[in-house]
């Protein structure tokens, strides 16, 4: 009997130094500075404008493709239908908000969402010819570096899994 009482007590204060030694681990390597950045956060969402986001990819795919002065006036065409598309879809967006959209019903969002579609459906329309020409002027390199880009929306090289 003395045997059994003491194998139990020994397990038990086995199980209990292990989950101290464990939990001193954790609480060692943890960064206080995680709790407080969890009080940090806003409930509200910062919503980035269409120009923003446009000028930020426009950024961006200059300095991933290298345009050369030849390119530069192809460029300056794509780029200023991609502003003019981003300026539409942002005083699109602020219509709807002026007009509440949260307050639509089922049949207002579905409708809304069918102009959503057909205004972005007209602004590719208008993108296609000088982006056609720009995509023409462009080195192999270069192209396949937009090709890229278009289709895995990152840019540099892909990565496989």
């Amino acid at each position: 009997m003395k045997r059994k009482a003491y194998q139990v007590v020994f397990r038990a204060t086995l199980v209990v130094m292990m989950v101290a030694f464990l939990s001193t681990i954790f609480f060692v390597n943890a960064d206080p500075s995680f709790a407080a950045a969890a009080k940090k956060k806003s409930s509200t969402v910062v919503k980035t404008s269409a120009v923003e986001y446009t000028e930020a990819q426009i950024k961006q795919l200059q300095g991933e493709l290298g345009i050369t002065k030849d390119q530069e006036a192809l460029f300056a065409n794509l780029t200023q239908v991609m502003r003019d598309n981003a300026k539409e879809m942002d005083a699109f967006f602020t219509k709807a908000r002026a007009e509440n959209a949260k307050n639509m019903n089922a049949l207002e969002r579905m409708k809304f969402q069918s102009e959503i579609i057909e205004t972005q459906s007209a602004q590719l329309n208008r993108l296609i010819p000088p982006f056609e020409l720009f995509y023409a002027s462009l080195s192999g390199e270069q192209k396949n570096s937009t090709d890229t880009i278009f289709r895995t929306g990152k840019y540099g090289k892909p990565k496989r899994k």
